[in-house]
């Protein structure tokens, strides 16, 4: 495969953009080579500067469950920006796009639209301190909710502690009052709540997209729901990933646990920068200009973004059927890995939640991020090599999920099932 044209546009970029990448996953450091740059997409399609075509199992990390350049989505984003591209006052896009949003949602009463998965979390954990008067936060190991101060964490020196910053630039001061837990392990949130009596919130993934694809036990969360409700404490369901993915109406509607506050982006952005956070109206009510919350952004509910959105998840709601599909293909697809890893002597771990799947080269199930750590990234680097050189774009991080389009065909997985069994034999014989 010739790729001396993205070769040579990624020195480029390396001159002008540190590491020559802007999201630092984009560069390949855990996988090796150089990364691929892309001059289009189409349905379930990518295809590169050189001229090389992928099935694309990306999907810019999850927001195009259409696959690109879908019609309809396209379409609406044409007819916005010939109305314009930004106006800083309300439009009626924004309350047509809380609608549509608050109905799939049985915790959402109220919904604020910022610009991206990272505002979304960063204000609703503003949100949930200021609605309980309350300072520390608990986070989950494995879990990311953006790159804000607060949650650039890594563990402490004891088993459940505060946290400390993960990062340079990221003050003591910003991170101490953020402790972290195991995922799956309502025991080490508990020595949380030991810990402090001033929680304001827990944030958890319901289901970790993050550390590979970690789907959170149904016993757990709803040990989780209990323990909030009796501290006081806001339960914070993060599907900024996982939202419309995982399931069409959430986490809440797979494990019956409800959440105070969900955060969204992605899907409901239809390929376009927007986060959103809601919850009940007695909590939204907290925030600015109704509340003394203060929270704002120039470009949030910009009419192209919320016309993306709006065309996106209304092509969900009329074709809700079309989730049991794409779980159907993300099974047949890991269960087809699976079998011939197997076969090459390889053992592989899988999960499947809606359109979202993942895979960990480990020989014991994956619970947290501590079980993901131990998979063989040696293994995955080798074999997303060996996928890309087939015509298949994977996630370029075992940490990664990877998702399924309306797109992607019955035959384009049992190419990639076929694909794979060729890398694995390679990797087989050395």
């Amino acid at each position: 495969m010739n790729t001396q044209a993205s070769i040579k546009a990624f020195e480029e970029a390396q001159s002008l953009i540190p590491g020559g990448v802007n999201s630092p996953v984009r560069a390949f450091k855990s996988v090796g080579g150089t990364p691929i740059f892309i001059s289009e997409g189409e349905g379930a399609y990518l295809k590169d500067v050189d001229g090389n075509k992928y099935v694309d199992f990306v999907q810019s990390w999850g927001p195009l469950i259409f696959g690109h350049r879908d019609e309809s989505i396209e379409a609406a984003v044409i007819d916005a920006v010939k109305h314009g591209l930004s106006f800083g006052a309300p439009t009626e896009a924004e309350s047509e796009l809380a609608k549509l949003v608050i109905s799939f949602f049985d915790s959402v009463e109220k919904v604020r639209f910022v610009s991206s998965g990272t505002e979304a979390v960063m204000s609703a954990i503003r949100l949930a301190r200021g609605y309980t008067h309350r300072d520390d936060i608990v986070k989950f190991t494995g879990c990311y909710h953006g790159h804000s101060d607060a949650l650039l964490v890594e563990a402490g020196s004891g088993a459940a502690t505060f946290g400390n910053p993960s990062s340079p630039g990221v003050p003591a001061d910003f991170t101490k009052h953020t402790l972290l837990a195991e995922y799956n392990n309502i025991e080490s949130v508990k020595e949380c709540f030991k810990n402090s009596s001033d929680i304001a919130c827990v944030i958890i993934e319901p289901i970790a997209g993050n550390m590979g694809l970690v789907p959170a036990d149904k016993e757990f969360l709803h040990e989780l729901r209990q323990l909030c409700d009796a501290n006081g404490t806001l339960l914070i369901f993060d599907e900024v990933m996982s939202g419309f993915r995982g399931s069409l109406n959430g986490a809440e509607s797979i494990t019956g646990v409800i959440p105070d506050l969900v955060t969204l982006g992605k899907v409901i952005g239809g390929g376009m920068p927007v986060g959103a956070f809601g919850g009940r109206k007695e909590i939204m009510s907290q925030l600015s200009p109704e509340g003394p919350v203060y929270q704002a952004g120039t470009l949030s509910g910009n009419p192209v973004a919320m016309a993306a959105g709006f065309a996106a998840l209304t092509k969900l709601k009329k074709n809700a059927r079309v989730m049991a599909v794409l779980e159907s293909r993300a099974k047949t697809l890991v269960a087809g890995m699976k079998r011939v890893a197997a076969e090459n002597g390889i053992v592989m771990q899988t999960a499947v939640r809606g359109s979202m799947f993942g895979f960990f080269f480990n020989d014991k199930p994956v619970k947290n991020f501590a079980d993901a750590a131990a998979s063989d990234a040696e293994l995955f680097a080798k074999f997303h090599s060996g996928m890309l050189n087939e015509g298949f774009y994977f996630a370029c991080s075992l940490y990664e999920t990877g998702f399924i389009s309306t797109a992607t065909t019955d035959a384009m997985i049992e190419e990639t099932i076929e694909a794979a069994n060729r890398v694995f034999k390679a990797i087989k014989n050395g």
